[in-house]
């Protein structure tokens, strides 16, 4: 692919920095050159795009349409080239970093690899919240979020950190005392919902069983408290390919089916702009994301140990709660 033809970088920051202040005069003062430099500069820069940048209005310059449409490219590129020099030059291993993260996320996959995180960067203090409210994206006292949802959140930065399926687990207790052996035998047990039950109407509809005489059934709050439930052996829960992998892999629940249905949403690393580009949010965005690709062979061993997941596609967008 050919480069870019770009303009030179001495005008752009003469530019720059003149369409900031709105006078040469600051401009220079900023650069450290001479009122002539900087107008010199500009003039070889419309000539190079061959178009006018500013007009005069009295004894400041204001930026023509050319100009004020060349300038937020101008202004973000040198920001961009700043954070990450900034990146560079700033330590980045040690102070403290607030992380809200699902409920059950955070209890049953991050927690357990906390020490992983605190070897590799001892200085670094975590204050760690048990939340799935998207408001926590825009609050300053959240530095990173570790969120379940559709990815659509606005003015933001964020990128998807891991997809999950959705399967029945229970006790090894509970399924010995009272076995699973059909789909029919869940008529015969509590189930165990994280939200208003819509998740396990996509897994019922998944396995041809919508017309399955429900039972019992209690409805908590989140998923971190559906699956503590099915370990004490109160009843069958939806466990997720994610969270469910460290309790199937230590035998605490075991999976009755081979079947699982895919969570429409997914777990997404969020945060503002302006963190994104602070070096210790990145250095633990950084640690999320290689402990996800270090654990991801573990849990598919795990979760293949205990079944050959058929997947079938959900038939339609269901709630949030499996995740939180």
């Amino acid at each position: 692919m050919p480069a870019k033809r770009l303009p030179p970088l001495n005008p752009l920051r003469a530019f720059e920095a003149t369409a900031r202040h709105g006078s040469l005069t600051k401009a220079a003062g900023e650069l450290n050159v001479t009122h002539g430099a900087i107008s010199h500069q500009i003039r070889a820069l419309e000539q190079s795009l061959n178009v006018k940048l500013f007009d005069r209005a009295g004894q400041k310059l204001k930026l023509s349409p050319h100009g004020a449409e060349l300038l937020p490219a101008v202004s973000s590129a040198f920001d961009g080239i700043a954070a990450a020099t900034q990146r560079m030059t700033r330590p980045c291993s040690s102070g403290a970093l607030s992380v809200s993260c699902v409920p059950a996320l955070l209890s049953l996959w991050l927690i357990p690899r906390l020490g992983s995180f605190t070897a590799q960067y001892p200085d670094i203090r975590l204050k760690l919240i048990g939340s799935n409210d998207a408001a926590d994206i825009r609050s300053p006292d959240i530095d990173v979020c570790l969120h379940y949802g559709d990815g659509s959140w606005t003015d933001c930065w964020l990128k998807k950190w891991s997809d999950l399926e959705l399967f029945p687990v229970v006790s090894p207790t509970l399924i010995n005392n009272r076995p699973i052996r059909t789909i029919r035998d869940l008529a015969d047990h509590v189930m165990l919902h994280a939200d208003d039950g819509r998740e396990w109407h996509t897994w019922l509809a998944a396995a041809d069983a919508l017309d399955l005489a429900r039972g019992q059934r209690h409805h908590m709050s989140d998923a971190h408290l559906a699956i503590g439930a099915a370990i004490h052996g109160h009843g069958v829960a939806l466990g997720d390919s994610v969270t469910a992998s460290g309790l199937l892999a230590k035998g605490q629940l075991v999976t009755p089916f081979n079947l699982s249905v895919p969570a429409v949403d997914a777990f997404y690393v969020v945060c503002r702009n302006e963190v994104k580009s602070a070096p210790i949010a990145q250095v633990f965005i950084d640690w999320l994301f290689a402990e996800r690709d270090q654990s991801a062979v573990g849990a598919d061993a795990a979760v293949a140990g205990q079944i050959t997941i058929r997947r079938r596609r959900a038939p339609q967008k269901q709630g949030l709660a499996a995740a939180e």
